[in-house]
This record gives structure tokens, C-alpha cells and sequence, in this order.
């Protein structure tokens, strides 16, 4: 009876185990394509070059006090950075959706909630790896990250704080659209828009008004301006007059404060969507 006991433990599946299965699976399939690790990796740099070239003469003009666009402009392109990752998160699983693969995990004793971390946790993995590309390259082309490393690593915390969101609502999108195209369709119509009316590449007060109201409840500026505020260790927030926690903190906790509402709702809607899904409603 004890050896049986024994066999059957040895077999059962823990929460934890599950996660890491579904966390290898995702970094090897990445692994195993080159394309997707090599763009991943010129991603950021492209990035950071092109709007420092382009941008940085007559965007530079606008901004208030000693910072180059270079600083004003790291922690955008950090957001942007999270934000393209975490897109391409529902079309990795509409592709596990045509290829079979996500209905057979399904019928698996795995925990959904499990296979969603796991997958996601995979994808973070590759947020943190640019960011640390994007923020050391910054520092080369002429950023300063005032609050020095202890300032960078929060910077890359906030990014993947603000990642978890869009993460959640790409995996929606996949699910219920079970379409790449339409997956792809739907996180460009809503990232690209959002990342021009939001306080990522200008000031916001320097925009037309009515931009200046859609900043206001844009998620992206709330991402910007705390990884901006630790970037430049002060209080940068626009939308809101907050007074009440003194210096960066009057921008670190009302933006954190709507990160983490966001996280919650996407993130219970994620895991309710992948738990109500049957091998069925996949095929």
C-alpha cells in the first residue's frame, strides 16, 4: 500500500510543476527560433536609434528643465518595449491553437491558471532582456538614469508590472478571435494609437487638448510616467495634481496605484477565459 501510495505522489501534478513545464515549453519554442530571439534582440536598439535620430532636435525643443530626450525618451521606448512583447503573446497561442497543441494541453490534469502563468512568466523573461538592452544602450547614446541601479532595476519592475495587463488582454483577444490576423489587427489598433496619445515621445502639455484628456485615462502614460520618474528621480506626472506623497512619489503611486487595477481585472478575466476553455471551443 505505501509503494502504491508512493507511485501515485511521484505522478501527481503540483501548481508549481505545471507553471515550470508550461514556462520551458514557451522559452524553447523561442529558443528554436532564431528569427524571433535575433528581432527580439535588435528590437530595442532600432528603436531607441530611430526616434533619438528623428525625433530628438525638434521633440528636445519641447521639454522643460535640464534632461536630454535621450533620459525623456529610455522610458518610452521600455513601455513600448512591454507593450510589442506582450501583444505577441496571443499570437503565440493562436498558433498553439492551429497547430493542436493548446487543445491537447487542455485535456491534460494541468491547472489553467498554471498554464496561463507559466506562458506568461516565459514571455517576461523577454521584456527583461530588452529592457536591459534598451537601458544600457540609453546610457551609451547619452540617458542618465539618476536614481543609478537601484533606479534601473525599478524601472524594468515597473515595465513588467505594466506588461501583465496587455499580456492578459492579448491572450483574450486570442482566444476569442482563435485568429492570428485578427489577434495581430486588434493589439495594433490599440497599442499604436495609445502609444501617440499618451506622454511617451512629448509632453503632454504640450499637445492638443483633447489629447491632453485621452492621456489622461491612456494606461500607457501611467506606465511612462513612473518608469520616467524613477529614470529622472522626480515627480513628471501631468494628468493628475497629485501633492499629497511628496516628490517622485506623487507620480510612482497613483500610476503604480492604476497598473496594478489593471493587472487584477485583465489578468481575472485572462485566467477565467483559459478556464472556461474546452478542447472544444478551440478547434
Amino acid at each position: 500500500m505505501s509503494s502504491e501510495t508512493d507511485g501515485v505522489a511521484r505522478t501527481s501534478n503540483t501548481f508549481a510543476s505545471d507553471v515550470w513545464t508550461n514556462f520551458m515549453r514557451w522559452n524553447i519554442n523561442a529558443v528554436r527560433n532564431p528569427f524571433v530571439v535575433i528581432s527580439s534582440l535588435l528590437q530595442p536598439i532600432i528603436f531607441l536609434f530611430l526616434f533619438t535620430q528623428v525625433f530628438g532636435n525638434v521633440a528636445g525643443q519641447a521639454l522643460s528643465g535640464p534632461i536630454s530626450y535621450e533620459t525623456y525618451l529610455v522610458p518610452a521606448i521600455v513601455i513600448q518595449i512591454a507593450l510589442i512583447v506582450a501583444s505577441s503573446s496571443g499570437i503565440g497561442l493562436v498558433d498553439d491553437i492551429e497547430s493542436g497543441v493548446f487543445q491537447k494541453t487542455l485535456v491534460t490534469p494541468m491547472s489553467r491558471t498554471a498554464i496561463f502563468l507559466g506562458k506568461t512568466l516565459s514571455e517576461l523573461v523577454r521584456i527583461v532582456v530588452q529592457i536591459v538592452i534598451v537601458l544600457a544602450l540609453g546610457v551609451l547614446l547619452g540617458a542618465e538614469i539618476k536614481s543609478g541601479l537601484t533606479g534601473a532595476l525599478a524601472i524594468i519592475g515597473v515595465a513588467v508590472l505594466f506588461s501583465l495587463w496587455f499580456l492578459a488582454f492579448s491572450n483574450v483577444v486570442a482566444l476569442a478571435t482563435r485568429d492570428q490576423e485578427s489577434t495581430i489587427i486588434a493589439a495594433n489598433m490599440i497599442q499604436l494609437p495609445l502609444l501617440f496619445v499618451s506622454s511617451a515621445f512629448l509632453p503632454v502639455n504640450s499637445m492638443p487638448d483633447w489629447i491632453q484628456v485621452v492621456a489622461t485615462y491612456n494606461p500607457i502614460t501611467y506606465g511612462v510616467d513612473a518608469a520616467r520618474a524613477i529614470m529622472v528621480n522626480a515627480d513628471v506626472m501631468e494628468v493628475w495634481n497629485v501633492t499629497a506623497f511628496g516628490g517622485i512619489w506623487n507620480t510612482l503611486v497613483p500610476a503604480i496605484g492604476v497598473l496594478v487595477a489593471l493587472d487584477l481585472v485583465f489578468g481575472a478575466i485572462a485566467v477565467y477565459t483559459i478556464t472556461r476553455a474546452t478542447s472544444a471551443d478551440v478547434q
